[in-house]
């Protein structure tokens, strides 16, 4: 059962940075798609950014584009979201999510969108923009 952690989460001001990373305990997540869902206050979980398993193309929800980056580290154990500009409406809880699928195109994007559904789930980490 892998299971993810995720960190980085805190209270920043508006136009502020910060950095979420999401890890499993001992195993790499090189071979996982893995993407950052975002459930803000009253509102559904939706898929900020993620990436595919087999050739690490991304996908960024384009309210966020241009502000999120979503990354994976050298030896790809990590999968980051680094926020800049941020708003207040980037308020909520962010989740870090994977599935093991690695065969087909667009994976990033087919994980965000839902069109498959994450095997894993983090237990959230809370991002506040507020002055």
């Amino acid at each position: 059962q892998l299971q993810l952690v995720e960190s980085g989460g805190g209270l920043v001001q508006p136009g502020g940075s910060l950095t979420l990373s999401c890890a499993a305990s001992g195993v790499t997540l090189g071979y996982y798609v893995v993407g950052w869902f975002r459930q803000a206050p009253g509102k559904a979980r939706e898929g900020i950014a993620c990436i595919s398993s087999n050739d690490d193309t991304t996908f960024i929800l384009d309210s966020v584009k241009g502000r999120f980056f979503i990354s994976r580290d050298n030896d790809k154990i990590t999968v980051a979201l680094q926020m800049e500009s941020l708003k207040p409406e980037d308020t909520g809880v962010y989740y870090c999510a994977a599935s093991r699928k690695h065969y087909g195109s667009l994976l990033g994007t087919s994980l965000c969108l839902r069109a498959i559904e994450p095997d894993y789930w983090g237990q959230g980490t809370q991002v506040t923009v507020s002055s």
